[in-house]
């Protein structure tokens, strides 16, 4: 099981940095690693090239996660791919856990952990909406994102059947993606920590773009539009639109956002006339 790590970044050198440790540090060591450097300008480059010369460094203008992760996809060498986000870390049996699992069942595309949450320096415990499953989990990501893309170990030749990150999202790009994969495929999941995600910094993008769900009710009409659906996931995901469309609206009138009705009012209309 040859692995390449992506690990996309903007302006997050000492995090980065923990993060590149962290895959240096496994148990069993991956094939290649890839950073893709999305328009920094806090000396990314030159630290990294300096300080990890066995690292393929790509720089690319600023043009978002999605991008990022997906030119490091499409350069890499190797048929799996893990991914890492730049303020996240792995512990270090992450990639031995995963290979072992792999060998175990051979069948399974997409490998995925159980996490620690560290937010604002302090453990937290996550709420039972973000508890990781596996197996045939499409109706478990319709609420939320239940797939964290630094636990997620993926085949290449998966992610050539569904198709990439949607570079269109500025966010939820990962929920997006996770729908089109878990509805044709069953996932693995570890039952344990494999990673740690750290929360509370300011630029993480729950914190840059406000009313989330937007981008989630885009990426579930983008589903219902185009995926060969089975007839109760269909059913779920209507519903899950229906229901995010109107808390959108609650909020968006109850605040006066004309903008956020405009867009969306003749999305539920249309929903509710089909």
């Amino acid at each position: 099981m040859q692995i390449s790590v992506v690990i996309p970044t903007f302006n997050r050198l000492p995090t980065l940095i923990r993060a590149i440790d962290s895959v240096i540090g496994q148990t069993s060591p991956v094939d290649e690693i890839i950073v893709v450097d999305d328009g920094s300008d806090d000396g990314t480059e030159i630290q990294i090239r300096e300080n990890f010369p066995q690292v393929k460094f790509i720089f690319q203008d600023n043009q978002g996660v999605s991008t990022a992760r997906n030119n490091g996809i499409k350069q890499a060498q190797y048929r799996w791919i893990a991914l890492l986000d730049s303020d996240d870390s792995w512990l270090p049996n992450k990639i031995e856990s995963i290979r072992r699992a792999r060998q175990k069942n051979p069948d399974y595309l997409l490998f995925h952990s159980d996490e620690i949450w560290i937010r604002n320096g302090v453990r937290v415990n996550p709420m039972n909406k973000h508890g990781k499953s596996g197996g045939w989990i499409f109706q478990n990501c319709l609420p939320l994102c239940v797939v964290s893309p630094s636990a997620v170990v993926i085949s290449h030749d998966l992610l050539e059947t569904t198709g990439l990150f949607d570079e269109t999202l500025p966010a939820c790009e990962d929920y997006d993606l996770w729908l089109r994969v878990c509805h044709q495929h069953p996932v693995y999941y570890l039952d344990r920590p494999l990673i740690t995600k750290y929360g509370g910094h300011s630029d993480q993008l729950s914190n840059r773009y406000w009313g989330m769900d937007r981008f989630r009710i885009r990426a579930l009409q983008n589903l219902l539009d185009n995926a060969n659906l089975a007839k109760e996931n269909r059913q779920a995901a209507g519903k899950m639109l229906e229901k995010k469309l109107n808390i959108l609206l609650k909020g968006a009138r109850k605040h006066a956002n004309q903008v956020v009705i405009d867009e969306f009012s003749p999305l539920l209309a249309n929903y509710q006339q089909a």
